[in-house]
């Protein structure tokens, strides 16, 4: 169980932490106002350059994908209470990151921005068509880091719980006698022979 649990963990904290690597531009559409032409130049020049990346990047981060949701599933076929509990809303928040960013975040990404050109950041207005598709980009980043957030906070609970129910266990197991021990009371007493009288 300790074992699984620790590959949920480290897998959402990468995922998590390659979401984080957006923050150079997605913090300039979601946190700053006004939003101005500049912040939406730097964002889609940073989700052009995120397109010409090499395709393994992405062989890598689907491999650990697979391995997170399996290990999940894993957990959860245990059909213990605290699985049951603890897992089910994990899964529910995996996948709606493992959903939303291959058929949402993705495609918008490589239609929108996989052939801006470098030197229009210094011309003119941002173009009215890539305002929506920047922003929205943004909102999903968003959405897919609060939802891993939630897996991890899931996982720390389920922890926390286990470690409480151990707790709570230890006194009663301690004070429980072992199956077939007799206890104090329950010791036969010895009898002393009767005395034989002499003749």
């Amino acid at each position: 169980m300790g074992v699984r649990a620790a590959v949920v963990v480290c897998v959402t904290s990468f995922l998590l932490g390659a979401l984080f690597t957006h923050w150079i531009a997605d913090s300039l559409t979601l946190w700053k106002s006004p939003v101005t032409d500049e912040h939406l130049w730097t964002a889609a020049h940073y989700y052009s350059i995120l397109t010409r990346g090499p395709i393994e990047l992405l062989y890598v981060i689907f491999t650990l994908v697979v391995l997170g949701a399996g290990t999940i599933c894993w957990s959860l076929s245990d059909l213990e209470a605290g699985n049951l509990m603890f897992d089910g809303g994990s899964i529910v928040l995996y996948f709606t990151t493992v959903i939303m960013y291959p058929y949402t975040v993705i495609p918008n990404m490589v239609d929108k921005f996989s052939s801006l050109p470098y030197h229009e950041a210094e011309q003119g207005p941002f173009p009215h068509t890539l305002r929506s598709p920047t922003l929205a980009l943004a909102n999903n980043h968003l959405v897919c880091s609060v939802a891993l957030t939630g897996v991890l906070i899931l996982q720390a609970s389920r922890w926390w719980a286990e470690l409480s129910d151990a707790e709570e266990d230890a006194p009663y197991l301690q004070d429980k006698p072992l199956e077939g021990a007799s206890t104090p009371a329950e010791e036969p007493i010895p009898r002393r022979p009767a005395p034989i009288p002499s003749a």
